[in-house]
């Protein structure tokens, strides 16, 4: 017999799955299985209790207690939205930053399968936006990266396009004429911002991204907005102003692309470039144009990179600048020829660039951004080409150099250089050798360095290491547990 208390019990479980499904994306009837969000749960060896467990915790720590569509979910929502539910108000963000920072790389709404209409972050990326408002939308702390995550701003290939000649010229035009109620701004203003720049330029090399970035911001929203906003002695100081605030703004996006924050990195290198194109700084344009050439590499982006590498290159970008810096400029185009398959092309660039750099002395005043760039750099760098092109055995030789030459406050670049030569010296079945390699990296890292592409190389050894654990090989065991202890504590 059916009681009425067992109707009503039925009736409850029948709204709270229409309930559920309805916070999760709707009825899942004619949806495909979300086979994206599907590997990168297996990526993450996660289980669906696993995922809302992290997910919940990124939603604590953004949210700070406001409650929001989706501000905690269970394994259901999960299950919901590998059945093909589109999530809706703030999950796809928050999903998608408790997976990266699981699988510490930029994981975008797209690749997770779901669909996200057009969010104030990438319309922060539109060319015709004044870099000096999103200079003013930069903040220090918990609450900026809060707002960047609700933004929901993600790297993607659309955001890589350049804009076409006739903005270059018109950014390069001065402004037209209005009365500045500003600070007044000098020389000496400039110098600060510049001293300022190379101090953290430093401190980057040195200890890495992961550490100080915030404070750039924040001296770019208050303190730099208010010298570019300012009642300029002269044009002259005026394009120096804006070509010393690109370049901190540059070196905030390096820090976040070195830390694998890289929808952050690119919204900075965008900025960069707006003030570098109105400062008329061409080597200063290309050097930033550079930097989001070779982050577009890093992620696979190779047709991109290669394009906006060829601009970096273009005009007196290159023509202008120094010879350290042309060398910097043509071995990062070298390296994007290399990723195209563009051998011929490649080889030559890379020619170019030794002798570029060859043509550097001390006659020759440097930007001071060029401080890192050296035989040690330009090394590392063609060692890269070479691989992509396959010449694996130069390539090793090259990452030797690297290292051999590369001086002691360089300690974030030189975890990475050591980090690839293991890589490639497996590659080529030599597994001791690399586990010593390998064992230099996590010297260093446990040394104190904070770098999302450093911490990377970690990640990739511990992969690599995979298919000799079950060898008997001494130096794999001791390499692997050390490095699953490392992974352990900063994870």
């Amino acid at each position: 017999m059916v009681t009425v208390n067992s109707m009503a019990i039925g009736a409850y479980r029948l709204v709270k799955v229409v309930k559920d499904r309805s916070e999760c994306g709707g009825d899942k009837m004619a949806r495909e299985r979300n086979e994206r969000l599907v590997a990168l749960l297996e990526e993450a060896a996660w289980s669906r209790a696993m995922a809302a467990t992290a997910y919940n915790r990124v939603a604590a720590e953004t949210l700070n207690g406001e409650v929001r569509e989706n501000s905690k979910i269970t394994r259901t929502h999960v299950s919901m939205w590998v059945g093909g539910a589109q999530p809706s108000g703030v999950a796809p963000a928050i999903l998608c930053e408790a997976l990266s920072r699981r699988l510490k790389r930029e994981i975008t709404p797209q690749e997770a399968g779901f669909a996200v209409p057009t969010s104030p972050a990438q319309e922060a990326l539109d060319w015709r936006v004044d870099p000096l408002i999103a200079l003013n939308d930069l903040g220090s702390g918990v609450d900026a990266d809060r707002r960047r995550l609700l933004a929901g701003g993600v790297y993607s290939a659309a955001a890589l396009i350049l804009p076409d000649e006739s903005w270059w010229t018109a950014m390069n035009q001065p402004p037209s004429e209005e009365k500045a109620l500003g600070r007044r701004v000098g020389h000496g203003d400039v110098e600060t911002v510049r001293e300022l720049t190379l101090a953290f330029s430093r401190m980057d090399q040195r200890r890495g991204g992961g550490q100080g970035r915030r404070a750039v911001d924040s001296y770019l929203q208050h303190e730099a907005l208010d010298f570019l906003r300012g009642r300029f002695t002269s044009d002259e100081t005026r394009r120096a102003m804006y070509s010393a605030s690109a370049e901190l703004v540059y070196v905030s996006g390096w820090m976040a692309f070195d830390n694998s924050e890289h929808a952050i990195a690119l919204r900075r290198f965008n900025t960069a470039v707006k003030l570098a194109a109105r400062s008329g700084d061409a080597p200063l344009t290309g050097h930033i144009l550079r930097a989001m050439a070779h982050q577009a590499l890093d992620l696979g982006f190779r047709s991109e990179a290669m394009q906006i590498a060829q601009t970096s290159v273009r005009g007196q970008r290159y023509l202008s600048a120094t010879p350290r810096e042309r060398a910097l400029l043509g071995v990062v185009h070298a390296r994007t020829l290399a990723a195209n398959g563009r051998k011929q092309e490649a080889a030559q660039a890379l020619l170019r660039a030794e002798d570029d750099l060859s043509n550097a002395h001390e006659g020759v005043q440097e930007p001071d951004r060029t401080f890192f760039f050296g035989e040690a750099s330009l090394a590392h760098e063609t060692a890269c080409t070479l691989r992509d092109l396959g010449d694996v055995q130069r390539a090793v030789r090259q990452f030797r150099q690297s290292v051999r030459t590369r001086g002691s406050e360089f300690r974030r670049t030189h975890a990475v250089t050591l980090g690839y030569m293991g890589a490639t010296q497996i590659a080529q079945g030599s597994v001791e050798e690399a586990c010593s390699t390998w064992t230099r990296v996590l010297d260093a890292m446990e040394g104190g360095i904070y770098s999302g592409r450093a911490r990377q190389t970690v990640v990739d050894m511990r992969r690599l290491l995979t298919p000799y654990r079950k060898r008997g090989i001494p130096a794999v065991g001791a390499v692997d547990a050390r490095a699953a202890s490392y992974l352990a504590e900063v994870d």
